[in-house]
């Protein structure tokens, strides 16, 4: 009789390396590479190596190893694609739409968009850079949702230059909600996300941890975050490393998507 330790394979199942799926390397695949944490869009793939571009549009060159790659926060072995080669799709700015080569910033428009802090528009402008130029929109924020009547009253928005407004946690029966309700009108639009700061709406993927942490009512948010994580409680630092792992709108949650997005069409809009 056989037992299972006759097996060619002597190695104990809790000693095996899990499979992990294999991805074809095809053109614009966003992925990064495990060793060097380099971030991009595959633009180019040989016998043996792939080619991928970042953001600023420069160009590194690896290896198809095993187990080499992040796709989504999971690791993924890249293969060459087979069959005929699909052509390149047109390339697109971090928020998903089509760039335009060339294109310069129109004037500004005397509409705006605020947001509640520096981290805010941060964010905006590292997904939605690109497009606001193109539509002359300028992003500006306040030092607290507190001095929002102040500032719609002192914009005086119109027809012509609408105001549209982003808050952290607006969620119903909350201050900001009120204070919200109480600015909003046809020139006016306040929306907001529903987490306790804008760090939430980046995807934990993005950071490859397991979740944002729970932080206790009457703690400090963001040290909470830092302290939770392992992280040193530098919170300027802290979010430097998060922004910097948002590279396009697949990083971020569609509840701050569709917010940003909404407030770049009222703004705009004829």
């Amino acid at each position: 009789m056989r037992s299972r330790y006759d097996s060619p394979d002597l190695t104990p199942p809790w000693k095996r390396t899990a499979a992990v799926p294999e991805v074809a390397a095809e053109p614009d695949l966003v992925v990064e590479e495990v060793a060097t944490g380099f971030c991009g869009a595959v633009v180019g793939c040989e016998a043996g190596t792939v080619t991928l571009e970042d953001r600023f549009g420069k160009h590194r060159v690896f290896p198809l190893e095993p187990r080499g790659f992040l796709l989504d926060g999971a690791v993924v072995t890249l293969v060459r694609p087979t069959g005929p080669t699909r052509p390149a799709p047109p390339a697109r700015t971090a928020s998903g739409s089509i760039a335009v080569p060339g294109a310069r910033a129109r004037v500004a428009r005397a509409g705006r968009i605020y947001v509640e802090g520096r981290h805010d528009a941060e964010l905006v402008e590292r997904v939605w850079g690109d497009d606001l130029r193109i539509e002359g929109v300028v992003v500006e924020y306040l030092e607290g949702v507190d001095d929002l009547p102040a500032v719609v009253a002192a914009f005086s928005p119109g027809p012509d230059a609408r105001l549209g407004v982003l808050v952290d946690h607006l969620v119903p029966g909350s201050k900001e909600y009120r204070i919200a309700q109480a600015v909003t009108g046809p020139d006016v639009l306040v929306t907001g996300h529903p987490f306790v700061d804008v760090w939430q709406a980046v995807k934990p993927s993005a950071l490859s941890i397991a979740a944002w942490p729970r932080i206790p009512h009457g703690q400090d948010w963001k040290t909470g975050v830092c302290r939770a994580l392992g992280w040193p409680e530098q919170t300027g630092a802290a979010w430097q490393h998060i922004l910097s792992r948002v590279h396009s709108y697949k990083d971020l949650e569609p509840e701050l998507l569709g917010r940003v997005e909404e407030l770049i069409d009222f703004v705009t809009a004829p």
